[in-house]
C-alpha cells in the first residue's frame, strides 16, 4: 500500500470510528430532552438542555488543554480514551440518575475536547494542500452518516409512541452504548504517523507520533502546545474565522438538540411526533452526507475556492429558518411534557418540517467542510492548536445556546442565529480571499484547495 494509500485509509477509518460514536451520541443528543421530559415525573430531575449546555461549557474550557494532552498522550489513544467516556455518558440513560447524568456530561465535555483536538490533528497530518478538500469531504460525509442509522431505528421503534416507557428507553440506550463502543475500538485501527510517510519525508507533524519521549521532553511539548494556542488565539485569521466557528455553535445547538424537541412537542402532528423526531435527524443526516460527499469530491475541481459553498450554506440555512418561523409554533422549544397546541403562521406541516431538517443539515455541511478545511490549509504545522480554538469557540458557543435554550422563544432563536450566520460568512470571505492571495503568491493553483 503506498504511501496516500495509507493516509486516505487512516481518513477512512476516522471517519468510520466517529461515525459510530456519533451515531450513539448524536441520536442521544435527539431523543435526550423528549426521554427526559417522559422522566421527569419519577425522581429524576434533570433536563437535556442543561446538560448539553454543560457538556459544551467544559468542552469550550477544556480546549485549553486538549492540545497539551494530545501532545503527551498522542492522538490515537486520546480518541480511545474520549471514546469510553462518550460510551459511559450514553450508559447513564440506562437506569438515570440526576447526579450521575451531571457528572457525565462533566466527563464527556472534557473528552469531547480531547476527541476533537486529536481528529483534527489526525486529519491534517494526513492530508496535505492538495487533499486537504477531498479528505475533509470524506470524513464529514462518513461522520453525518452518524444521523441517518440512529434515527432511523428511532423511527422506526418510537412509530405510533405518545409516551416513551421504560423498556424502550433501555432497549434504545443499551444498543446505543454498544454502538460507541465499536466505534471506540476502531480507532486501533489508524496507522501511525511514522508508518505512512514516503521515504525521506520530513516529519513536519511530530505531534501525531507515538514516540516514548522522556518525561521532561513530553512536558516541554505541552507547554510549547499551549502556548501555541495562546499565540493563536490572537491572529487575525482566527479571529475572523471565529465569527464562523461561533455560528456553527448555534446552529449545532439548534439541529441537534432544539429543532427535534421542537417536532416531537407539536400536538397536530398526532401520534407521529414523536418517531418525527428521528425522521427529523434522519434528513439532517441526509443533508450532511450529501454536503460532505459533493463538496469533498468537487474540491479538487472547484476553481472559485470555498466561498461559494459557504455562500449556499447561508442561503439554504435562512431557506430553512424562515420555513420553521413559519411552520412551528413559537412555544415548541420551550413547551411541557403535554406538548404545544399552539399554531404559528400556517397549519404546522410535517412535509415541511422534515425539508427543513434536509436543509439544516446541508447548510451545516457547507460551513464546517469548509472550516476543517481552511483550517488544514493555514495551520498545516499548528493543525492540534488551531483546532482546538475552533472547538473551543464553537463548543462554548453551543453551550450558551443550550443555555438560553430552555427560556428563549423560537423567534428569538431563530433571529440570533439569522445575525451571527450573516457576520460569520463575510469574515469567512475575508479569511478566504487573504488565503486565495497567498497561495497566489507561492504559484499555486487556487483550485487544488
Amino acid at each position: 500500500m503506498s504511501p496516500a494509500s495509507k493516509k486516505l485509509f487512516n481518513i477512512i477509518i476516522l471517519g468510520l470510528s466517529f461515525m459510530f460514536i456519533f451515531t450513539a451520541f448524536q441520536t442521544c443528543g435527539n431523543v435526550a430532552q423528549t426521554v427526559i421530559t417522559n422522566l421527569n415525573s419519577t425522581d429524576f430531575h434533570g433536563s437535556g438542555y442543561t446538560s448539553m449546555s454543560i457538556i459544551y461549557g467544559v468542552f469550550s474550557a477544556s480546549n485549553l488543554i486538549s492540545p497539551s494532552v494530545v501532545a503527551i498522550v498522542g492522538p490515537q489513544l486520546s480518541m480511545v480514551v474520549s471514546g469510553v467516556f462518550y460510551s459511559l455518558y450514553i450508559a447513564v440513560f440506562i437506569q438515570p440518575a440526576t447526579w450521575a447524568f451531571y457528572t457525565a456530561s462533566v466527563f464527556i465535555g472534557i473528552a469531547a475536547a480531547v476527541l476533537w483536538t486529536a481528529q483534527g490533528n489526525c486529519l491534517t497530518v494526513n492530508s496535505d494542500e492538495n487533499t486537504i478538500g477531498r479528505n475533509s469531504g470524506v470524513f464529514w460525509a462518513l461522520l453525518q452518516s452518524s444521523l441517518f442509522f440512529g434515527n432511523l431505528y428511532i423511527y422506526f421503534a418510537w412509530q405510533g409512541k405518545t409516551h416513551i416507557s421504560e423498556g424502550d428507553r433501555r432497549t434504545v440506550f443499551i444498543a446505543l452504548t454498544v454502538i460507541s463502543l465499536v466505534g471506540t475500538v476502531l480507532f486501533f485501527l489508524i496507522r501511525r504517523h511514522e508508518d505512512t510517510k514516503a521515504p525521506g519525508e520530513e516529519d513536519s507533524a511530530n505531534e501525531i507520533l507515538g514516540d516514548s519521549l522522556s518525561a521532561q521532553n513530553r512536558l516541554t511539548k505541552a507547554v510549547a502546545a499551549f502556548k501555541k494556542s495562546i499565540k493563536l488565539s490572537f491572529t487575525k485569521e482566527i479571529l475572523l474565522l471565529s465569527v464562523t466557528t461561533a455560528y456553527t455553535g448555534l446552529e449545532l445547538t439548534f439541529f441537534s438538540g432544539v429543532y427535534g424537541t421542537c417536532i416531537g412537542a407539536v400536538n397536530r402532528f398526532g401520534s407521529e411526533g414523536k418517531s418525527l423526531i428521528g425522521l427529523s435527524g434522519i434528513f439532517t443526516g441526509v443533508g450532511e452526507i450529501l454536503g460532505g460527499g459533493v463538496f469533498g469530491l468537487l474540491s479538487k475541481s472547484n476553481r472559485f475556492g470555498r466561498n461559494p459553498v459557504v455562500m449556499l450554506g447561508i442561503l439554504v440555512h435562512f431557506i430553512a429558518f424562515y420555513l420553521i418561523f413559519f411552520n412551528m409554533p413559537n412555544d415548541a422549544p420551550i413547551a411541557p411534557m403535554e406538548g404545544t397546541d399552539d399554531v404559528a403562521y400556517m397549519i404546522p406541516s410535517k412535509e415541511v418540517a422534515i425539508f427543513c431538517s434536509f436543509l439544516l443539515g446541508l447548510g451545516d455541511s457547507c460551513f464546517n467542510t469548509q472550516l476543517l478545511s481552511i483550517l488544514g490549509f493555514l495551520y498545516s504545522e499548528d493543525s492540534a492548536p488551531a483546532f482546538a480554538i475552533f472547538k473551543f469557540v464553537q463548543s462554548i458557543c453551543a453551550a450558551v445556546a443550550y443555555f438560553y435554550s430552555n427560556y428563549f422563544l423560537l423567534q428569538w432563536q431563530l433571529l440570533i442565529m439569522v445575525v451571527v450566520g450573516f457576520f460569520g460568512t463575510i469574515t469567512f470571505f475575508v479569511v478566504e480571499w487573504e488565503a486565495a492571495a497567498a497561495l497566489a503568491a507561492r504559484g499555486s493553483d487556487y483550485s487544488s484547495i
